[in-house]
């Protein structure tokens, strides 16, 4: 998308760093993880028995097939939060939890 806005092809040879800076965003994992820590806040923040809570605290019995683990949301979730030292007890403020989990644009 950001090649294509400006009107960069890849016979170009110039690399997406260089683009996205010129452009002035944020990489899409960045984006990504600030999205999964403000939904995290969203449902800590929600009353007890609103969906998302019951589907995080979720357990499900037997195993899975002999392969590779699937990523979890879980997962990914405990990785971005240890990633930016954030905790449940930070999740109560929405403004406050909103500044600490944003990944900015470089300006």
């Amino acid at each position: 998308m950001l090649r294509w806005m400006c009107g960069v092809t890849r016979k170009d040879k110039i690399r997406n760093d260089n683009i996205r800076g010129t452009v002035k965003v944020a990489e899409v994992s960045a984006k990504m993880q600030e999205r999964r820590i403000n939904w995290y806040g969203h449902v800590i923040r929600s009353e007890e028995d609103y969906i998302g809570n019951r589907v995080m605290e979720m357990h499900v019995d037997g195993r899975r097939r002999r392969d590779r683990p699937k990523l979890r949301r879980r997962n990914m979730l405990k990785e971005d939060l240890e990633d930016k030292g954030l905790g449940r007890e930070d999740a109560m403020g929405k403004a406050r939890w909103k500044s600490l989990a944003r990944n900015s644009d470089p300006i």
